[in-house]
């Protein structure tokens, strides 16, 4: 919290954001304004919606200090930027970029928003350092009746994901974040503007993409899947592109050279088979400078590490679990739970380096220092609100909601 507690210039403020970030680290339910202030012990959610609607800060300058915060601690020469989206599910159609879209949380179209993430993935450990909101063209971006609504800023357009991608690691690569690699899925792969981007930068990358997409050759443009099918079997070498829940994520690996501007660096098509189903995985891959195989392999392995980011996010520090309808909620909600969720990547990762693994015990895991860290100082710190008081309250609350929501009925009829 010292990191940033200078952004906000009132004592009310400070106070009042150290307690949500203490309540998204809670052992809670559900994260919400109504349980995280029932938690910090006051009396109504005020003081939480007033520090994410109306108080004066600007989580832009928090993200910066909560990128520096993770950097201090866990820079790595030899990082990787790792970008991907996810979507929350949501009801309704007020909240800020939510329509019917697909989502691969859920793996169809849903009632959801959907924004781009980057995360930072070094040797000691991981964890999200940024965020973007994307806001769907038609539903969103050019309706001035609902981005005045939800308070978008004019200076905000239509952007695609992989748009937003690219300044996420522009933005990073500006603040001398130290990373030589950027990963990411097909959605980002297929783009040549983000490619193009990074060959800029100097920046190597290892980008999936789909088995139907083309690249240069000697003899012309070819499917990769058909590169792929005449390689001979000397060509694929077993590697582990790094340990997963059930031990090495053993593949094996093929590398093809392609003609794609030669005079920025070397470009390649990394392939992954999967022995035990035969399925082939396609990457385009670049580098300022040589690099063996094994370097393409760790870099493609560490794109899980942005899913893992999403899981531990969500399900920890309350990601997904926000109710905040404006583009300044949604940044300001986001940009703490980044800030808990760095604390706990950081001091897992400090943990194991102060308390090296003993035999018979798997490495402490980010949710395992999040337990202890919950029964050892947030449980006795936290003081024990009236739970009379706050039953109170919230049926007080639910009893307006009720009325008014019979009043509009009796108006429609």
């Amino acid at each position: 919290m010292a990191s940033f507690a200078p952004r906000f210039k009132r004592v009310e403020a400070r106070r009042n954001a150290g307690a949500l970030v203490l309540g998204l680290l809670a052992d809670l339910g559900s994260k919400n304004c109504w349980t995280i202030a029932e938690l910090s012990g006051h009396g109504t959610p005020d003081r939480l919606q007033h520090l994410l609607s109306r108080a004066k800060w600007d989580a832009d300058l928090v993200r910066d200090d909560v990128r520096s915060y993770v950097i201090d601690h866990l820079a790595d020469p030899e990082a990787v930027l790792v970008v991907d989206e996810t979507g929350d599910l949501k009801k309704g159609a007020n909240t800020v970029g939510v329509q019917r879209q697909y989502t691969g949380t859920a793996g169809r179209t849903e009632n959801c928003q959907v924004a781009v993430y980057l995360t930072y993935a070094a040797a000691r450990g991981h964890t999200l350092i940024d965020r973007a909101l994307y806001l769907p063209q038609h539903t969103w971006a050019t309706d001035p009746q609902r981005r005045t609504k939800a308070g978008v800023p004019d200076t905000v357009e239509f952007a695609t994901k992989p748009a937003l991608a690219t300044t996420l690691i522009e933005a990073a690569l500006d603040a001398d974040v130290p990373a030589s690699w950027v990963a990411g899925d097909e959605v980002y792969g297929a783009d040549p503007n983000l490619r193009q981007a990074l060959h800029d930068r100097e920046i190597g990358y290892v980008l999936a993409i789909g088995c139907n997409r083309q690249v240069p050759t000697p003899v012309g443009k070819i499917r990769v899947d058909a590169l792929a099918a005449d390689l001979p079997p000397r060509a694929w070498h077993k590697m582990s592109a790094g340990a997963g829940s059930k031990g090495d994520r053993r593949y094996s690996w093929a590398l093809i050279a392609t003609t794609e501007r030669p005079d920025i660096g070397l470009c390649h098509v990394l392939v992954r088979r999967n022995d035990s189903s035969g399925e082939l995985a396609y990457y385009r891959c670049y580098s300022p400078t040589p690099v063996p195989l094994h370097q393409y392999v760790r870099v493609a392995g560490r794109r899980w590490t942005v899913e893992e980011s999403f899981q531990t996010g969500k399900g920890l520090t309350g990601l997904d679990q926000h109710q905040v309808r404006t583009w300044t909620s949604w940044h300001r909600w986001i940009t703490l739970v980044m800030a808990a969720h760095a604390f706990l990547a950081v001091h897992t990762a400090t943990e194991r380096l102060a308390q090296p693994t003993e035999p018979g015990l798997i490495r402490l895991s980010v949710n395992e220092f999040r337990k202890l860290f919950t029964i050892l100082v947030l449980t006795p710190l936290h003081a024990i609100a009236d739970p009379l008081a706050w039953s109170l309250w919230r049926r007080k609350h639910q009893y307006r909601a009720r009325q008014h929501h019979y009043q509009r009925r009796s108006q429609q009829q």
